[in-house]
Order: structure tokens, then C-alpha cells, then sequence
């Protein structure tokens, strides 16, 4: 959790990356973030701004995809990490939660939240952490023998992150949390990140086109467009920055607008570098 006033451990951070998939197409154009530990960090913008695909970089799964960083760096503690392998990198306490609530249909809730711990030894403490998760998500509990695919949307998104919590993980990459939920379970979910972010010290980075809910639960957020970040600033400076409430937040002076009723977008562009 964030201390005010203390100086902020940088966790992780991205240095000026571009990212090119089937060594033709560029989606990121030199992109910078930090993130600092114990907090949360909402990385903002539209479908196709190049969200999913920082997080991807950051956990090295664009290879799948045939993507690749061809610049920059990825450090996490101060280590280059953009070339290990993802188990690797899960095994130093970076795990991401991919957008559209994996899991594993034909295994019950409780086997897909087993199947996080494969990291690890100690079968007593894969059993106090599972009660954990339960006590974040008692609607998991009592889902714990339905097989995760006849389970909602919402539960879904849940077993997804505690499965990534059962992998005693210290920065988590949450991927569009709030991607076909209801907005009561948007506002459950994100209740429960901001629980796990204070009560037991989890770094988020999440990325999401909610932006509204996102600034009111992160601390710092960075805003993309086309790959490129920019703006960002602490999450309540951005909820009132009369750019962002235009634009993002389809708010003005006079009242609520839709996308289409701007006609203009007076950002102040500031390319990270």
C-alpha cells in the first residue's frame, strides 16, 4: 500500500520500448511507465491504444503472437527482465491476468485456483493461501466444486485473479477487469484489487478503457493512444483534468458528451522519453 509522504520503491519499470508483431506492424512507439510498489497504476485509453499489448511485453508472452520488443528495456528491482521466459518471470513474482477471464472449463473453481500454486512446494501453505483467496472471494467458496465453465462471467473474473494470487506474486498484470461485467461486479472486483493492494500490499498494473471506475480506484495512471503515452499524473489529477473528463470521461462544462460530440481534443501531448 502507498504511504504518503515516504518515497515510493520503484518495482517495475518500462524504458522506452517499441513493440513490432510479424516484424512489420508497430504498435508501441517508445513507451515509459513506473511502476512503484505498493500501489496501483491504471494504464488508460481506447481499444487498440496498445494496453494489452504493454502488459504483454512486460510479461513476455508477445512471442505467441509473434510480436517482440525491438527497443527499450523492462526492469523489474533493478533487473532487465524482457528475456526470460514467462514461468521465469512468474517464479520472480511478476504474473498476469489476461483479458477475457481464462480458465480452465473442464476443471472445477478449486482445481483452476490450484493449478496457480504449480510454483510451489509447500502443500500447507498452498492451503492457508487458498483460504485467502476464499476470504476475498467467498463466492468461490461456495462455487468451489462447479466446474469453472457452467460459472458466470463474474465468477470467472474471480477465479482468474485468485488463481494469479496462488502464485504469491508481487506485482500483478490485470488485464480489462472489467470487460463484460455488469457494473455491479465492476465495482465488486475492483473493491476487492483495492482490498488485496491495501490489506495485503499486492502491486497492481492494471489496464483498462473504463477509465471512470479505474482513476477512482488507482493512484497514478498513464493515458495511450496509438502506442504512445500521452498523458499521465496522479489518478485525482487526472479525474479532474478537463481534458480527461472531456474526452475519456465524456464529461465538459455543460454536461455529459458522447465520444462522437467531441469535436476536438485539446491534449497536452508530453511523449515520454
Amino acid at each position: 500500500m502507498l504511504d504518503a509522504g515516504r518515497t515510493q520503491e520503484t518495482l517495475l519499470e518500462v524504458n522506452n520500448i517499441e513493440v513490432i508483431y510479424n516484424h512489420v506492424i508497430l504498435v508501441l512507439k517508445g513507451v515509459s511507465l513506473s511502476v512503484p510498489k505498493g500501489g496501483i497504476t491504471a494504464l488508460l485509453g481506447g481499444n487498440g491504444a496498445g494496453k494489452t499489448t504493454t502488459l504483454k511485453a512486460i510479461s513476455n508472452l508477445l512471442h505467441s503472437e509473434r510480436g517482440e520488443v525491438t527497443k527499450g528495456s523492462i526492469n523489474y528491482r533493478g533487473e532487465r527482465v524482457q528475456d526470460l521466459d514467462p514461468a521465469a518471470l512468474v517464479k520472480k513474482g511478476v504474473i498476469q491476468v489476461m483479458e477475457g477471464r481464462h480458465c480452465f472449463e473442464h476443471l472445477t473453481v478449486e482445481e483452476n485456483l490450484l493449478t496457480g500454486a504449480y510454483t510451489r512446494n509447500s502443500a500447507a501453505e498452498t492451503a492457508q493461501d487458498l483460504e485467502m483467496v476464499y476470504n476475498y472471494f467467498p463466492r468461490l467458496k461456495e462455487r468451489r466444486r462447479s466446474q469453472a465453465g457452467y460459472t458466470s462471467g463474474g465468477e470467472q473474473q474471480m477465479v482468474a485473479i485468485g488463481r494469479a494470487l496462488m502464485s504469491r506474486p508481487e506485482c500483478i498484470l490485470l488485464d480489462e477487469p472489467s470487460m463484460g461485467l455488469a457494473p455491479q461486479l465492476v465495482e465488486q472486483i475492483f473493491s476487492i484489487v483495492k482490498s488485496l493492494n491495501e490489506e495485503q500490499g499486492y502491486t497492481f498494473l492494471l489496464a483498462e478503457q473504463n477509465t471512470n471506475v479505474a482513476l477512482r480506484f488507482a493512484h497514478y495512471g498513464y493515458i495511450l493512444e496509438s502506442g504512445r503515452v500521452v498523458m499521465d499524473g496522479p489518478a485525482a489529477e487526472l479525474r479532474e483534468n478537463p481534458d480527461v473528463k472531456e474526452f475519456y470521461l465524456g464529461m465538459s462544462d455543460e454536461g455529459r458528451k458522447s465520444f462522437r460530440d467531441v469535436r476536438s481534443y485539446r491534449r497536452r501531448k508530453r511523449w515520454l522519453s
